[in-house]
């Protein structure tokens, strides 16, 4: 008896320890360790015409009861992403057939019936509703049936058509959006064990530089199964949104052929693994014409589990509109020539940036002339040089509620704002809809 409770004490004693061990690893480590892969993204949006020169950036107002569910407290900071499983830098280089071979079960075509009023004809007070049908690329995200894709390929659709490389065809419901960085998150609904389908391996997009290869696949104009390769052009582009009244930041330009169809597939690295999501095109035709621009995969990583978990992700919002100073502007201010910082041309009622004091410009109309708002020239200490440094920090670094120290010149008067960053109200989408919608 005594060596069976022996026994026993020493079972219960390594029982213990190894749940000690288990809660002391971090959570991605868990992941790794039960062979969870990590959420992937990439995002494509098509036939978005780049204004080259125009730094303006308007958020507008809203109150946090427009976000849909607890969408601005489930957004994962910089610190806490799910680390991907990739190999490390020195990986060696794949063929572009080899690509393509591994990578072509897991890219899906995505086909979807929505909406569209016509507010020309109205009928009981209400637009006339049309049917339209929206042709894209998908990825698989995970063995549940999640597949990655556009919200623009989506639209307001509560259900599409996932059509797989050998035809098969199934359907999937849509179960996560967010408009503001054009994802969306679908889950197919029907048995598709049959299908022979691995997640693609989601890379650290932050990882890239200018001229290095990659591939883009989807299915442009319909053609299923397209691969087009190219050069990492530029990095940390910021992406006008006019669906959203928005930016998104950080996106990455590139050479590769991308046209209506890509919107949603993956933009892959030379090892097969996923680094963004194809989305748009600079063109005044439609058609690709040399420059094309994908959501980062950090970005993925970032949103993948609050828009599977709540249906939308909450990005934090400080509230103004602004923009680069010009020559004229460091001349009728006095500043000293190329003074690098962003303007505050005007500051949302409610937002943050009103709750901290941040200034916009403002009229004199005795003398009909316009007095120079805040100069931003920092963010918790690093250094502004535009509109983009400052939305691109906020969006990477920075989650609902986080606070931020703003180095603002204020008439040559150097001061820091202290102010806490709330989730961006959903009425921005909104606002911007209904004008969208203006003949």
């Amino acid at each position: 008896m005594t060596k069976i409770r022996e026994l026993s004490l020493i079972v219960v004693i390594i029982v213990l320890v190894g749940i000690i061990v288990i809660q002391s690893i971090p959570n991605n480590q868990i992941l790794s360790l039960i062979g969870q892969q990590p959420q992937q993204l990439s995002l494509p949006f098509l036939s978005m015409i780049m204004k080259a020169g125009k730094q303006l950036q308007q958020q507008i107002t809203g109150q946090n009861s427009d976000i849909i569910g607890d969408c601005h407290t489930e957004g994962l900071t910089s610190t806490s992403f799910i680390q991907p499983l990739s190999p490390d830098n020195g990986a060696q280089s794949l063929s572009l057939t080899a690509i393509f071979k591994q990578v072509e079960n897991s890219v899906v075509q995505v086909t979807s019936k929505v909406s569209d009023p016509n507010i020309q004809i109205i009928i009981n007070g209400n637009p006339l509703q049309s049917q339209s049908s929206r042709l894209g690329s998908g990825f698989v995200f995970d063995n549940q049936g999640h597949i990655i894709t556009n919200y623009h390929v989506v639209g307001n659709a509560q259900t599409v058509d996932i059509t797989f490389v050998d035809g098969n065809s199934y359907n999937a419901k849509v179960i996560g959006t967010d408009p503001f960085s054009d994802i969306a998150v679908i889950q197919i609904t029907d048995d598709f064990s049959a299908e022979n389908v691995v997640p693609l391996v989601i890379a650290n997009s932050s990882s890239l530089e200018v001229g290095q290869q990659i591939v883009a696949i989807g299915n442009p104009f319909g053609l299923s199964d397209t691969m087009t390769s190219g050069i990492v052009s530029q990095m940390g582009r910021l992406l006008p949104n006019p669906g959203t009244n928005s930016s998104t930041p950080n996106t990455i330009q590139t050479d590769a052929a991308i046209n209506p169809g890509n919107s949603g597939g993956p933009l892959l690295n030379m090892q097969g693994q996923v680094v963004g999501i194809n989305t748009a095109i600079s063109s005044t035709t439609g058609e690709f014409s040399g420059i094309g621009f994908a959501v980062p995969s950090n970005v993925i990583i970032r949103e993948a589990q609050g828009l599977i978990k709540n249906g939308c992700y909450g990005h934090p919002w400080l509230g103004i509109g602004g923009g680069v100073i010009t020559p004229d502007i460091d001349q009728s201010a006095g500043l000293p020539r190329n003074y690098k910082g962003v303007v505050v041309a005007s500051v949302e009622s409610g937002s943050p940036a009103e709750k901290a004091g941040l200034k916009g410009v403002t009229q004199n109309d005795v003398s009909n002339t316009q007095q120079i708002g805040d100069i931003i020239t920092g963010i918790d200490g690093h250094p502004l040089r535009s509109m983009d440094d400052l939305i691109n920090y906020i969006d990477v670094h920075k989650s609902v509620g986080d606070n931020i120290m703003l180095t603002v010149n204020r008439h040559n008067q150097i001061m820091n704002l202290n102010l806490v960053l709330q989730a961006r109200p959903y009425s921005i989408y909104n606002a911007a809809q209904e004008q969208s919608n203006l003949p």
